[in-house]
């Protein structure tokens, strides 16, 4: 494969990749549909470039926590904490033992699943901001279904992640909270915990390669930069549908691979 023969390139391949992803990351969402599958194109084993990835991508999460901190429920805050923490882990510990094969096989269906998620999160969020604009009465959660419903996504985004936050949207408001901001702030919170504890997770057994973490990192970073400044601009619907076509055609191309590879 040219990219390995010739280093340079890996890093222009990764380079672009990265910064894109920020952009779509700023946008709509769906980076690690380039992200990840640049990490596999420079050699990286998949468990370690998803591990790599994960790292790489987090800190632009962390910002977005820090934006939206206002509106966390905090009555919510303990069992959406506790989810994300125990989801987080479980999910990179098991990707951690996953063998380079089964999830060298599984990407495809990663990736499908994430773009169809992608795809849903449309309809569903007009579905929340309907049900947000009418009036409503804060109602008390019950925490422990909410747990149980929350862990499984947590997990997933430990695991893989692309494309599970509008889910934890639609299950806090399937159990009653019905504010838009709190809905948006919850899931960043989630997403940005359960994926600090699979950082921590990958980062203490050693599974990022840090040479080309620091550089997907920065780049990643800039590229949200400039994407925030457009985000506002750019019709939700038309990123939505580039982020899932993205992903759709990424994941033929695995399947493809995987078929090729016997």
């Amino acid at each position: 494969m040219l990219f390995h023969s010739i280093p340079h390139w890996r890093y222009a391949w990764l380079v672009t990749a990265s910064l894109i992803a920020g952009v779509m990351n700023a946008m709509a969402g769906g980076g690690s549909f380039l992200s990840f599958p640049a990490m596999l194109g420079v050699g990286v084993l998949p468990v370690q470039a998803n591990a790599t990835n994960t790292v790489a991508l987090w800190p632009g999460q962390l910002t977005s926590v820090a934006a939206l901190r206002s509106d966390l429920r905090r009555d919510l805050l303990p069992v959406v904490v506790v989810a994300s923490i125990t989801g987080g882990i479980t999910g990179a510990v098991v990707l951690l033992h996953t063998r380079q094969i089964t999830f060298l096989h599984m990407v495809p269906w990663l990736l499908l699943i994430a773009s169809l998620l992608f795809g849903l999160s449309g309809p569903v969020s007009r579905w929340l901001k309907n049900r947000s604009a009418t009036p409503h009465v804060e109602r008390k959660i019950a925490i422990v279904p909410v747990f149980l419903a929350l862990l499984p996504i947590c997990f997933y985004i430990g695991y893989f992640g692309a494309g599970a936050g509008f889910l934890v949207m639609t299950v806090l408001a399937l159990f009653g909270v019905e504010e838009m901001h709190a809905l948006n702030s919850m899931k960043v919170l989630a997403a940005c915990l359960s994926n600090l504890c699979a950082v921590l997770t990958f980062i203490l057994s050693g599974a990022v390669v840090w040479r080309y973490c620091l550089v997907s990192m920065v780049f990643a970073g800039a590229g949200g930069y400039v994407g925030a400044q457009y985000a506002r601009r750019m019709n939700a619907n038309v990123l939505r549908a580039i982020v899932v076509v993205t992903g759709c055609i990424i994941a033929a191309y695995f399947f493809w691979k995987n078929g090729s590879l016997g």
